[in-house]
C-alpha cells in the first residue's frame, strides 16, 4: 500500500542529477543548501488547483513541468540563477500513471534548467500542486518592479496572447478550430521560462516582471512600483502567425494585452542601455522586442498608439483575476 513516504522515495527523491550545492536533500526534516559567497538568495512560491490553473483533460507531464515554470518565471524576472525546489503535493487519491507523468515533467524542466528538488510535502485533498523556487544572484543586482523612468524602452520578450487562445480554442469559444491549435496548446501546457534573458538584464533593465496575469495587467505593476505610466505601440506588439491567422487584427490586440499564462518578460530599459541590451541578447533565439516607451503618469496610466497615430481599443478586461467574481465582503 502507498502512503506518502512512498510517494516521496518512489517518484520525487529519484534524480539524474543533483546540484553539489544541496548539502541534505530529501530525506530529512529539513534541506540545506550553500549559498554562494557575495550571492543573495530568491525565494518564490506558486500554486496550481485542478479546475483553476488546470483540468483534468490537461495531461501530467504538462501539469509537472507547469509548476516547475511557472516558479523559473518568477526568478528570471528577478535576474536569479535557478537553484532548489520544494514541492508540495496534494492528491485526492495515489493514481500512479498519473505520478509516473507527473514526476517525469517536474524532474524534466528541473534537469534542464539545473535546479534540484530538495523537499516538500505530499497530503491528501483536492489536486493542488505548490511549488517554492529559490535562486541566486550576486548581491544588489535583482531586477525589481519599481525602478522604470520615464523615457525608458518598453519591451518583451517573445510573442503574447498565444496561451489564452489556446485556451479559447478548447473550450470552443471560437466556431472554428485553429489549425495551428497543437502549437498553441503547447504554448499553454508547456510554457518556457526566460531564464537566461532574466540573467543577461542584470544591471540592464532598469524594471521587470514576468507576464503571467496578461500584460496590462502586469505592466500596471510596474507602473504603479515606479510611479509611471506608458504608452504601447499595438503594431510593434509581438503576435505569432497562429494568433494573426486565427483573429481579427483588433481582437489579436486584445488578446496579447490581456490574455494570461504566457510567461515572458515585460522590462524596461532607459536609453543609455539599449546598445548594451542588443550586444547581450544577440545570441538568444527569440531577442526582445520593443513595444513602447515609458512616459509621466497622464490621466490614462496606459496610452496606445498604432502605426503612429494615437488609438483607442475597447478592452474587456486587463488581464486575470483570481477574485474577479467573487463579491467583496461589505464588513
Amino acid at each position: 500500500m502507498q502512503n506518502e513516504f512512498n510517494i516521496i522515495e518512489h517518484y520525487f527523491k529519484r534524480q539524474e542529477k543533483q546540484r553539489s550545492d544541496v548539502v541534505i536533500g530529501i530525506g530529512d526534516d529539513g534541506a540545506v543548501t550553500q549559498v554562494q559567497p557575495e550571492h543573495q538568495l530568491v525565494t518564490v512560491t506558486d500554486t496550481l488547483v485542478e479546475g483553476v490553473h488546470f483540468d483534468q483533460t490537461t495531461p501530467a507531464r504538462a501539469v509537472g513541468h507547469k509548476c516547475i515554470a511557472v516558479n523559473l518565471s518568477d526568478l528570471a524576472a528577478m535576474g536569479a540563477e535557478p537553484c532548489w525546489i520544494s514541492l508540495a503535493l496534494t492528491l485526492p487519491d495515489i493514481d500512479e500513471l498519473w505520478l509516473n507523468e507527473f514526476a517525469a515533467g517536474l524532474h524534466e524542466v528541473c534537469q534542464y534548467y539545473g535546479c534540484t528538488l530538495i523537499g516538500g510535502d505530499t497530503t491528501r485533498g483536492p489536486l493542488t500542486v505548490t511549488v517554492t523556487a529559490q535562486g541566486q544572484l550576486p548581491t544588489g543586482s535583482a531586477l525589481t518592479r519599481d525602478g522604470a523612468k520615464a523615457g525608458d524602452w518598453l519591451y518583451v520578450s517573445g510573442p503574447l496572447g498565444d496561451a489564452g487562445l489556446a485556451l479559447d480554442i478548447t473550450q470552443q469559444r471560437y466556431p472554428k478550430a485553429s489549425p495551428h491549435l497543437q502549437k498553441l496548446v503547447e504554448r499553454l501546457h508547456y510554457p518556457t521560462p526566460r531564464v537566461a534573458l532574466g540573467q543577461s538584464l542584470r544591471g540592464v533593465a532598469s524594471a521587470c516582471i514576468d507576464v503571467s496575469d496578461g500584460l496590462l495587467a502586469d505592466l500596471q505593476h510596474i507602473l504603479s512600483a515606479s510611479g509611471v505610466g506608458a504608452e504601447i505601440e499595438l503594431d510593434r506588439l509581438p503576435l505569432s502567425l497562429a494568433m494573426t491567422e486565427t483573429l481579427s487584427q483588433e481582437d489579436a490586440f486584445v488578446k496579447a494585452l490581456t490574455a494570461g499564462d504566457d510567461y515572458e518578460l515585460c522590462f524596461t530599459v532607459e536609453e543609455s542601455n539599449r546598445g548594451r541590451l542588443e550586444t547581450l541578447t544577440a545570441h538568444l533565439k527569440n531577442r526582445p522586442i520593443c513595444i513602447g516607451r515609458i512616459q509621466k503618469v497622464a490621466s490614462e496610466p496606459i496610452t496606445f498608439k498604432l502605426f503612429g497615430e494615437e488609438y483607442t481599443l475597447s478592452l474587456p478586461r486587463s488581464g486575470y483575476n483570481h477574485f474577479a467574481n467573487i463579491e467583496a465582503d461589505p464588513s
